[in-house]
């Protein structure tokens, strides 16, 4: 094998990655324009303009993240290099649509100011995560590995699976023969008939199993064909310049979003990092960053990351073509207006099992990778993870049931609803901080716990973790409890054990 031109560009492997890289990254893509049309967004905007600028740097994120793959090959000698998949993230899109386009076309009755006003919005997420970009590996030096793993995976567990698996127990009879296929052929390692990859014959069968039991609608077929035509990206620079001008309230909720997401990518390429490729972290970092700033211009409201996920592609045998075809697949689709005609062929249930078993490799690995003194800290991780999927449930019911948030009724039902949005708030980043105090007190290093408690409660108190908008004096609650856990810190630090006196008496 030559080692000097590194890994090859396509590998048997990769299929079962693109099948499933490339079917989550298009369920992004629809359900973030699906969102714009909820909100009554005109067609012609979202398919004419939107999509293909969302598509570009889709797109060309997939192609670019291979090529730095091929080049960390060529670099190690390692010929089985996964590269990172990323796409489109997810609590943006939400974010954007519902938070910020719906409330100013609300506020002003006029798309263009209120897609002027994404725009800028999006523009503010590109700048933050390119400066995170460069103090990323900052962060990496002074964060627990085990602290990273554990937040990454208390995502991975509830926003990558939650989802999916109640997805695949709507309807059970294809949802979970998928996904025993997925699990034997994963995880069993069990060859498939005619040595199919076992994710592309897991949607075949599930596929096949749904036309044949009416369970798709041929009709949706026809009608996603209405969208045929070609549809390149514009440009939208002084539309978002004058957005600039709506953007002030909206940047308190842009900023600790726009941290959130460089975090995210940083976890992620910490992943990829524990598996045995190590990234240049700025350099993979500045693709979500830079492309996210490229989109806003192009006329696309929509922040990329870098996805969770590296160990189980790897696992899977993907390999660097997964991610440059699931690229290219995605700027052909958008730019002939064929990408709702794929899921009209293909049942989302019998994709979704993928994502299950993506969501469990990654929590095994923060546990494989862990100290075993360190694994009740990183099990305290997950716990902002797991409030904030239960907080964004409980408020999609409220809303949905035009009902009145009432916290002390909910309290008094044992539902602590203001709890769990303070613990919530900035999830993935106090999923670290309590997980860094944790390990460093199971390790008798009181002062730096204290540190990072200080830290922890300075954040909280300008609103950039437990709270719901930066501001001074945002949490001052919380802020007082972490400083008093540091108080205890402190004192435990020059507090010595029975044993320690006796032994310095001895001596």
């Amino acid at each position: 094998m030559n080692y000097k031109s590194g890994a090859k560009w396509w590998v048997k492997g990769d299929l079962n990655g693109f099948f499933g890289l490339f079917s989550n990254v298009l369920t992004n893509f629809l359900a973030a324009i699906g969102l714009l049309l909820v909100i009554g967004m005109p067609n012609n905007m979202v398919f004419s303009n939107i999509v293909p600028a969302t598509a570009v740097i889709v797109g060309f994120g997939g192609i670019l993240l291979a090529i730095q793959a091929k080049r960390l090959s060529i670099k190690t000698g390692n010929m089985e290099v996964t590269a990172m998949p990323y796409g489109l993230s997810v609590p943006h899109y939400f974010a954007v649509a519902f938070g910020v386009i719906g409330v100013v076309y609300g506020a002003t009755q006029d798309w263009q100011v209120a897609l002027a006003t994404g725009l800028a919005w999006n523009m503010v997420q590109g700048i933050i995560m390119t400066v995170g970009a460069v103090i990323g590996p900052w962060i990496n030096k002074y964060i627990p590995r085990s602290a990273m793993l554990g937040s990454l995976a208390g995502l991975a567990i509830t926003y990558i699976a939650m989802n999916p698996i109640g997805a695949v127990f709507t309807t059970p009879y294809i949802g979970l023969l998928s996904f025993a296929i997925i699990l034997v052929g994963w995880l069993a390692l069990k060859k498939m008939p005619f040595n199919i990859p076992a994710g592309a014959f897991a949607i075949i069968v599930g596929t096949l199993l749904a036309w044949a039991t009416g369970y798709m609608n041929p009709q949706s077929v026809t009608d996603s064909l209405s969208g045929f035509g070609i549809a390149l990206p514009g440009f939208f620079g002084n539309l978002m310049i004058t957005g600039f001008a709506t953007i002030a309230p909206f940047l308190p909720a842009a900023i600790p979003l726009a941290i959130y997401d460089f975090l995210e990518s940083l976890d992620n390429l910490e992943s990829a990092a524990a598996a045995g490729e190590h990234y240049n972290i700025t350099r993979a970092m500045l693709i979500p960053g830079v492309l996210t700033m490229v989109g806003a211009v192009l006329g696309s409201p929509f922040p990329t990351i870098i996805y969770i996920g590296h160990p189980g592609w790897k696992s899977t045998g993907a390999r660097i073509g997964y991610s440059w075809v699931t690229g290219v697949a995605v700027l052909v689709l958008a730019f002939t207006g064929l990408m709702q005609f794929i899921l009209s062929l293909i049942p989302l249930v019998a994709l979704l099992p993928i994502l299950v078993y993506i969501g469990m490799v990654i929590t095994a690995q923060a546990f494989a990778v862990t100290e075993k003194r360190h694994m009740p800290a990183v099990a305290l991780s997950f716990l902002p993870l797991i409030a904030g999927f239960v907080v964004l449930k409980i408020n999609s019911t409220i809303n949905a049931l035009g009902a009145v948030k009432d916290y002390a009724a909910l309290n008094a039902s044992g539902v602590p609803l203001l709890g769990w949005e303070r613990l919530a708030g900035g999830d993935i980043l106090v999923g670290m901080l309590i997980c860094s105090i944790a390990i460093y007190v199971i390790d008798r290093k009181f002062m730096r716990a204290a540190v990072y408690s200080l830290i922890t409660g300075g954040l909280a108190y300008f609103g950039f973790v437990h709270a719901l908008e930066i501001k001074v004096g945002a949490a001052p609650e919380v802020a007082l409890g972490y400083g008093v856990m540091a108080l205890v810190f402190i004192l435990m630090s020059f507090l010595k054990d029975p044993k320690e006196e006796s032994t310095t008496e001895k001596a």
